[in-house]
C-alpha cells in the first residue's frame, strides 16, 4: 500500500502576492495534483482550473512573466488552425495573483484570413483544504463546500470563508463544488477576442494580510561586472516585493513571509535573517519586523506553546498546525525556537548602525532588555552557561535551531544526538547579541551594559573550552553539545555562522575558513550543510548535505567580516553558479552534488520558492563584495570592495535615511 507523500515543487509554476499564491503545471492548468491550486492564507481555495478551446486542451509553447505576481502562458489552438506549418491561432493566458484575488485574462488571436467561431471554457473546482493537509499529500476541507450561481457569478463557501468568482459574459454551469464558465466567441480574420474572470477570497480567520511594494526597493538598481549577480538581484527583489505582508493585528508593520508555499506567514528566525540581509536597502523593513515580533514577545512561561518571558516567537498560524504522519502539533502562536531571540537583538543593533531612527530604536529597548534576560534566565535551561533547547511537549519541533528537521543534529557516524542540544551557532548569536545589546544600552543611557559584556566574555571562554574538537586536519567546532555535554563531532556549515560574531579566539576563524573552503563542504554551488565525508551525508538530505542559499550567504558575510576574501569569493561564485542554474529564482535549498558531478545544480524537489532569505541572500552577496560597513551613530558609511566587485555600479542603497550610490571601477 502506498502512503501519502509531500508534494514536489520543482517543476511547477508559482504566481504570488502574499498571502495568496497559485501553483500550476507549465501550461497554466491547475489539475488537482500535488501542490497545484489557488491558495489564500492557509487554505487551498481552488484545486482545479482547466482551460479548453473548442472542447480541446491546448498545446503549450511558452511561459513567462514580468514579475512574481504575473505569468503569461502561451499556447496554440491547433484544432482551429489550417493545415499549414505556421501556427495561426494562439491563446495567451495571463494570470495575476494579488492579495486575496486571482485574475485571468485570456486572449484568443486569429491570424487566419477567415473568421472563426469557437467556445472557450474554464472549469474550476472549490477545494478549501488546509495547507497542512495539502503538505501531507492529502486533501479535504474542514467544512462542507457549498456553491451558488447568480448569472455569471459563482460563490463558494466553506465554513467562515467565502470566495466569489465573477466571469462577465460567461455562461455558468455548476455541479456541487465544480463550476464551468463558457464564452461563445466569433473572432474575425486577423482579429482577437479577450475575456476575463477573477475570484476574490474573504477569510475572516486569517492572521496575516498583504502589504504593498517598497518604493525604496523599486528604486534600487545594480549593474555588476559579473552579470549573474545583477540578474539574481533583479529577480530576488521582484520576489521579495511579493513576499511582503503584515499581521491583521498590526497592519502597518511589514515583514517578509518566510516562503511559498508552506510558510506564507510570520516566522521569527526567517523574517529576522531576511530583514538583516536587506539592511543596505533601508531600515524600514527591519524596524517593522522588530516591532511586530516585539508585540508577540513572550511574557509568561507556558509549556504548551514554549513561551517564556522575553522570548521571540517562531511561527504564527490562524489555528493549530497539525502535520499528519509526523506526530507534530504546533499551537497557533508557537515559540519553539532557540535562536530567534538573539537574532532579534542583533537585528536591532545592526538596524541602529544602518540608521534606524533613534526614537524607533528607543521604543524597543524594553523588549531588548527582556530578550537579553531570556538568554540568561531561560535560554540556558540547565545552568551550564550555554543556550540549549528540548521539546518538552512531545509534539513540538524536536530541533529548534535553523536546521529544524528531526535528523539534523548527527554524530559523524550518522547517529542522532540526544537533547537537550546546545548548538554552536546559537552561542555565537548569543555572544553577538549580548555585545550588541550592551552597546545599545550604553548609547541610550540605560543600565546593564557592563553586565552583558561580562556575560558575553564568560560565554566566549566557555565556548572555547567546550566546543572545539582536535583533528589531524585542523581543530574545528562541534555542531553542538548533546545532553551529556559531549561535543557532537560532525563537520557542518553551522561552524561558518560563528564567523563575525566575535565569539572566536585568535586563529580560530582561519581554521574554520579553511574547512569551509574544502571540497567536503564547498560544492561549487554553495556550502553543503554537512561534510561529504560524514557518515550521514546525502546530497538530497534536507539538512544533511544539501545547500541552502541563506546559510551560504551568512557564512559569506562572516568570511568577509573576518577578512577571508578568497574563501568568501569562492562561496559567492558557487551561489552565482546555482542562481544561474535556477533562472535566478533561488529555491529554499538545492542538492549538495558538486560541479564535478553535474553541469547544473540539481533541485531539491520539495524546496519552497521563492523563499525570503534565499532571495535576500543576493543582497548579502553584493554587500560582502562591496565590503559595506555602516555606523550611523558615528556618521560612517564605508565601502571596501573586493576584486570581484570590479565594474559594479549600484543605485539606491540606503544609509541613515539617505540614498547612497556606489561605483567601483
Amino acid at each position: 500500500m502506498t502512503h501519502p507523500l509531500q508534494p514536489l515543487l520543482h517543476d511547477s509554476v508559482v504566481v504570488l502576492t502574499a498571502p495568496s499564491q497559485a501553483w500550476s503545471t507549465a501550461d497554466g492548468d491547475v489539475d488537482g495534483v500535488g501542490i497545484h491550486g489557488f491558495f489564500h492564507s492557509d487554505l487551498r481555495v481552488l484545486d482545479r482550473i482547466g482551460l479548453t478551446v473548442a472542447g480541446s486542451t491546448l498545446e503549450h509553447i511558452a511561459t513567462a512573466g514580468p514579475d512574481a505576481a504575473t505569468a503569461v502562458f502561451t499556447s496554440l489552438a491547433r484544432g482551429l488552425d489550417d493545415a499549414t506549418a505556421d501556427p495561426r491561432v494562439r491563446v495567451e493566458r495571463t494570470r495575476e495573483v494579488r492579495a486575496g484575488v486571482l485574475r485571468e485574462t485570456i486572449v484568443v488571436r486569429n491570424a487566419l484570413r477567415e473568421p472563426i467561431s469557437t467556445t472557450v471554457s474554464v472549469a474550476v473546482h472549490g477545494d478549501f483544504s488546509p495547507m497542512q493537509v495539502v503538505k501531507a499529500g492529502l486533501a479535504g476541507a474542514e467544512h462542507p463546500v457549498e456553491t451558488s450561481v447568480d448569472g455569471s457569478t459563482v460563490t463558494f463557501t466553506s465554513g467562515p470563508v467565502t470566495a466569489v468568482l465573477r466571469a462577465e459574459g460567461a455562461r455558468v454551469e455548476s455541479d456541487a463544488a465544480a463550476a464551468t464558465l463558457s464564452w461563445d466567441l466569433d473572432i474575425a480574420g486577423n482579429g482577437a477576442a479577450t475575456l476575463t474572470w477573477e475570484i476574490a477570497v474573504d477569510d475572516p480567520t486569517a492572521v496575516v494580510a498583504g502589504a504593498g511594494p517598497s518604493a525604496e526597493w523599486t528604486a534600487f538598481t545594480a549593474s555588476t561586472g559579473d552579470s549573474r549577480l545583477a540578474s539574481w538581484l533583479e529577480r530576488a527583489l521582484a520576489d521579495l516585493q511579493s513576499l511582503r505582508m503584515t499581521t491583521t493585528a498590526r497592519p502597518d508593520d511589514v515583514f517578509l513571509a518566510a516562503g511559498a508555499p508552506w510558510f506564507f506567514t510570520l516566522f521569527g528566525r526567517d523574517s529576522l535573517w531576511a530583514a538583516r540581509m536587506l539592511l543596505p536597502l533601508g531600515t524600514d523593513l527591519a524596524a517593522s519586523t522588530l516591532r511586530v515580533l516585539a508585540a508577540l514577545q513572550g511574557t509568561e512561561t507556558v509549556g504548551a506553546t514554549a513561551e517564556q518571558p522575553g522570548k521571540i516567537m517562531h511561527e504564527l498560524r490562524p489555528s493549530a498546525l497539525t502535520i499528519p504522519g509526523e506526530g507534530v502539533v504546533l499551537p497557533p502562536l508557537y515559540y519553539g525556537t532557540v535562536d530567534a531571540t538573539a537574532l532579534w537583538i542583533s537585528l536591532l543593533h545592526d538596524a541602529w548602525r544602518w540608521g534606524m531612527p533613534a526614537d524607533e530604536v528607543e521604543a524597543l529597548l524594553p523588549a531588548l532588555e527582556a530578550a537579553l534576560l531570556w538568554m540568561r534566565d531561560h535560554g540556558d535551561s540547565d545552568g551550564d552557561g550555554f543556550l540549549e533547547y528540548v521539546d518538552t511537549t512531545g509534539h513540538g519541533l524536536a530541533n529548534q535551531g535553523w536546521k529544524d528537521s528531526g535528523d539534523s543534529i548527527q554524530w559523524n557516524d550518522g547517529t542522532l544526538a540526544d537533547g537537550p542540544i546546545a548548538l554552536c551557532e546559537v552561542q555565537g548569536y548569543a555572544y553577538e547579541a549580548a555585545v550588541g545589546g550592551a552597546a545599545l544600552l550604553e548609547a541610550f543611557g540605560r543600565d546593564g551594559a557592563e553586565e552583558w559584556r561580562d556575560w558575553a566574555a564568560a560565554l566566549k571562554a566557555r565556548f572555547a573550552a567546550s566546543f572545539w574538537i582536535d583533528d589531524p586536519a585542523g581543530a574545528y567546532p562541534a555542531i553542538a553539545l548533546d545532553a551529556s555535554k559531549r561535543a557532537v563531532d560532525s563537520v557542518t556549515s553551522n561552524i561558518g555562522h560563528l564567523l563575525g560574531t566575535g565569539i572566536l579566539e585568535p586563529g580560530q576563524a582561519e581554521l574554520i575558513a579553511r574547512r569551509l573552503a574544502s571540497p567536503e563542504l564547498s560544492s561549487g554551488y554553495g556550502l553543503r550543510t554537512m561534510s561529504s565525508a560524514a557518515g550521514g551525508y546525502w546530497p538530497l538530505s534536507y539538512h544533511g548535505g544539501s545547500v541552502w542559499a541563506h546559510d551560504t550567504a551568512i557564512v559569506i558575510t562572516g568570511l568577509a567580516r573576518e577578512g577571508f576574501a578568497a574563501e568568501a569569493e569562492q562561496l559567492s561564485d558557487g551561489l552565482l553558479a546555482a542562481a544561474d542554474g535556477f533562472g535566478y529564482r533561488m529555491p529554499e535549498l538545492h542538492s549538495g552534488d558538486s560541479t564535478e558531478q553535474t553541469a547544473a545544480p540539481i533541485p531539491y524537489p520539495a524546496a519552497c520558492r521563492p523563499q525570503a532569505w534565499s532571495a535576500a541572500a543576493a543582497v548579502a552577496v553584493l554587500s560582502a563584495r562591496l565590503g559595506l560597513r555602516a555606523d550611523a551613530p558615528a556618521g560612517r558609511f564605508d565601502v571596501d570592495p573586493a576584486p570581484a566587485a570590479a565594474n559594479t555600479h549600484v543605485r539606491g542603497l540606503r544609509f541613515a535615511g539617505e540614498t547612497r550610490d556606489v561605483d567601483v571601477p
